[in-house]
């Protein structure tokens, strides 16, 4: 496995994207997983990547860019060597009934064959609301997860956040979770790695076990992105060696 960070946690530094990818380099962060490109050119930020010795590991990508031009988003990520997309978010509807959950499962099942067809994979990233009880003792992210066969990228402290065992979830889905968020939390609040309740060492066995190719840190709501920034990229570089 590698280390990576989700750009999300540093949204709120006053740097160009290609400024936070020189920023990440100076780290033992070896990649990013895009939250958007904002304005920034793609060559500048291919050339950002270049030069701080960074992968782009993944991209969230919001749904409704995916659905208005796949080829275009795909090509798009492609030219920064990212062939993994992210859907990031879809509302609680989405998940509140098992029918909710079968058309949703259809919507991104569709939606993945169109990203395979561009050439690259499709997954999706969760946050605890999936976990909601849709009848039978069954959650809406169980059924999600055998309604369909494309990545998911399981968060593991909202996992955690929801009263799921994040390490089991991780072995369950075998072969499925090339990306893995590393999120610690308290209760349901985001905090620092190690601050919280996330049992981290059984999370990486377990990714490790289940074939992640890249932990990826994020922090929702770091006091100090910097700082955040540099305690991830130390912690996730010796959990990975």
């Amino acid at each position: 496995m590698r280390p990576a960070i989700q750009l999300y946690t540093l949204r709120e530094l006053d740097d160009s994207l290609p400024d936070l990818l020189r920023r990440v380099g100076e780290t033992r962060f070896e990649g990013v997983e895009f939250a958007g490109l904002g304005d920034s050119d793609p060559d500048e930020i291919r050339d950002a990547l270049d030069d701080a010795g960074l992968d782009a590991a993944g991209a969230h990508v919001g749904i409704e860019e995916f659905e208005d031009d796949p080829e275009e988003t795909v090509e798009t990520y492609r030219e920064l060597g990212c062939d993994r997309l992210v859907v990031p978010y879809l509302d609680e509807a989405e998940f509140a009934s098992e029918t909710a959950v079968t058309d949703t499962a259809r919507r991104l099942q569709t939606l993945a064959g169109r990203v395979d067809e561009a050439g690259a994979s499709l997954g999706y990233h969760n946050h605890d609301h999936e976990f909601t009880d849709i009848g039978d003792d069954r959650a809406a992210f169980d059924l999600l997860a055998d309604e369909t066969d494309f990545d998911l990228e399981l968060d593991v402290g909202w996992a955690t956040a929801a009263g799921r065992d994040p390490a089991d979830l991780l072995r369950h889905l075998r072969g499925r979770v090339p990306l893995v968020h590393l999120k610690d939390v308290a209760d349901t609040t985001p905090v620092e790695l190690g601050e919280g309740d996330l049992d981290i060492d059984a999370c990486v066995a377990a990714a490790r076990d289940a074939g992640t190719e890249w932990l990826v840190y994020e922090h929702d709501q770091p006091t100090d992105p910097e700082e955040s920034l540099a305690h991830g990229a130390e912690r996730l570089a010796e959990l990975v060696e």
